[in-house]
């Protein structure tokens, strides 16, 4: 058995462990104490005066959209004229002044100036925040004219008849309508052949359009161009528009001293006179 010596010399061998951090104890608990967030859920009180702020806003909102001085109409402009002026798109638009902005029926205005003014193509009526209708106007181009009495009628690039005018527009080709006893008449329509005509000047390059001064349609395979210096161009359909076009612009630089150029068959054109 071992003896008390024993044991006190096993109690002097043993070794002291290094120092380290201190282990999971609860003197580590004293050292280092756990952080609690405190966390509450909204009261019923908390609600109560959200839901009391989301209602006064609202109502301020819509007060301040109806109900006040801010936001009422009080100026229209416009933009895009041409030939109409101003004051006649604004009168026509009659707009709601002193009535609030966010109220104005932009829609039904539009629809009153297209239906007022024909020389209108498409107008846009937007709201300029606080007080201002703006009118962004595109207006029809006439592209050829159709002679009424002493005045004339513009036709624009979709064959539609638009305006009419006591003097002739600068550059606009004149229509001459002469297919009265033509079939073409009965099977397509006038406003076909209105339609044929507008797109064969509509695809001539500007060097050949500013030459045009009358288109004449005797069918919907007959039309005619006359150009200034007495010369004639059988265009024939609208068909092939595009090439048609090329080959007389070919013609009239190659052939300068022709009279009559005949391209209803653009893969064997023809010229005569001089």
């Amino acid at each position: 058995m071992a003896g008390p010596t024993t044991a006190r010399r096993g109690a002097g061998n043993q070794k002291k462990s290094p120092a380290g951090p201190p282990s999971s104890s609860p003197s580590r608990a004293r050292w280092f104490p756990r952080l609690r967030i405190p966390f509450r859920t909204p009261g019923r009180r908390g609600l109560m005066i959200t839901l009391v702020l989301v209602v006064l806003f609202g109502a301020f909102g819509v007060w301040a959209l109806y109900g006040s001085n801010w936001l009422r109409v009080e100026h229209v402009k416009t933009e895009g004229t041409k030939v109409l002026t101003p004051g006649e798109v604004i009168a026509v638009a009659d707009a709601p002044v002193n009535t609030p902005l966010v109220s104005v029926d932009t829609d039904a205005m539009a629809d009153r100036l297209r239906a007022r003014l024909p020389r209108i193509k498409s107008v846009d009526v937007v709201r300029s925040w606080p007080h201002t209708i703006g009118l962004k106007v595109t207006e029809r181009t006439p592209e050829l004219l159709i002679r009424s009495g002493g005045k004339f009628v513009e036709v624009d690039v979709e064959g539609v008849r638009f305006a009419t005018v006591a003097t002739a527009p600068k550059g606009v080709p004149l229509l001459e309508m002469t297919a009265s006893d033509s079939r073409s008449l009965y099977r397509f329509g006038t406003d076909r052949l209105r339609r044929s005509a507008v797109g064969v000047i509509a695809r001539l390059p500007k060097a050949v359009h500013k030459d045009v001064h009358k288109v004449r349609v005797r069918s919907y395979d007959s039309l005619t161009l006359e150009l200034t210096g007495g010369r004639t161009v059988l265009w024939g359909s609208e068909e092939q528009g595009v090439q048609k076009a090329k080959v007389l612009v070919a013609l009239l630089k190659a052939a300068g001293d022709a009279r009559h150029f005949d391209i209803s068959v653009p893969s064997a054109p023809a010229v005569s006179g001089s």
